[in-house]
């Protein structure tokens, strides 16, 4: 049954929609609860898989998803026939944040997409994400040593643009958290307008009105309101965390945050 549900959508790609907006990260800073909640809302049909992967190129090294092209894409969303009534369509692929080819690719094939982000305290998503990659047995180094180490064990994959490699999307600590270099790249083609940037911290400690503003961004009735809040993706690995680490950490990113907070006229306290 899969493979034919599979092949219909396949079939009918043409009269499927593209989305609407997108949520491109960033990693471990709440896009899947914020899915979650936008999906219940009854104006807004999430794509059929919710990590598409398709502007990266997708998570596996000798398959490059961008190259099916945008057939192959369309297939992962609804008819245009059920998006009625100012319903809208759209995904989540939180690598499309850090990922450098994504934002070009996005606006040739979408230029007037809308796009949310939420960043999350750097220091604390390196950690989450240093959490997720332990609890996937891909991560054989201890913390402290998979931190300083990133730029040693990046090096190579950046220089050859190996964008894709299981080492740039899984070891990635400190590097998804440089979130002014990624962010600039969006504003080189895109928009301010177009572009909607949150803090998780501010998401998750006021998400009612936090999603008000996200349905009023992105024009959908924004006094609806969402039942069921319960955070998603949560990770149940977390051990304590050495102060040195969040000592080194918090030193990193300091000049980075500053930079960011500079580009967006707005002070997240990191």
């Amino acid at each position: 049954m899969p493979d034919l549900v599979h092949q219909y959508q396949k079939n009918t790609w043409a009269q499927r929609s593209l989305p609407h907006f997108i949520i491109l990260g960033a990693q471990k800073a709440g896009t899947t609860s914020l899915h979650d909640y936008l999906s219940q809302h009854p104006q807004l049909v999430p794509s059929l898989k919710k990590e598409v992967h398709f502007f990266d190129g997708g998570t596996h090294p000798s398959i490059d998803t961008f190259e099916k092209g945008l057939p192959w894409y369309r297939a992962h969303f609804p008819l245009e026939r059920d998006l009625q009534d100012g319903k809208q369509t759209f995904e989540s692929s939180p690598l499309y944040l850090f990922h450098p080819r994504v934002p070009q690719r996005i606006a040739e094939v979408l230029p007037n997409v809308k796009m949310i982000v939420l960043l999350r305290n750097p220091s604390k998503r390196a950690i989450s994400h240093y959490f997720h990659e332990k609890r996937k047995g891909r991560e054989p180094l201890g913390m402290y040593e998979a931190f300083t180490s990133e730029e040693r064990r990046l090096a190579p994959l950046i220089e050859n643009a190996n964008y894709n490699s299981h080492g740039f999307i899984h070891h990635s600590y400190k590097c998804r958290g440089l979130y002014q270099q990624q962010l600039e790249r969006y504003f080189q083609l895109f928009t301010k307008e177009q572009l909607l940037i949150l803090s998780s911290e501010h998401f998750f400690s006021a998400t009612a009105a936090c999603l008000r503003t996200v349905f009023e961004f992105i024009g959908v009735d924004p006094e609806y309101q969402v039942t069921n809040l319960q955070p998603k993706n949560v990770a149940n690995n977390r051990t304590v965390v050495p102060p040195l680490v969040d000592d080194y950490l918090d030193e990193f990113f300091k000049p980075h945050n500053e930079r960011l907070y500079q580009l967006l006229g707005q002070d997240f306290g990191w």
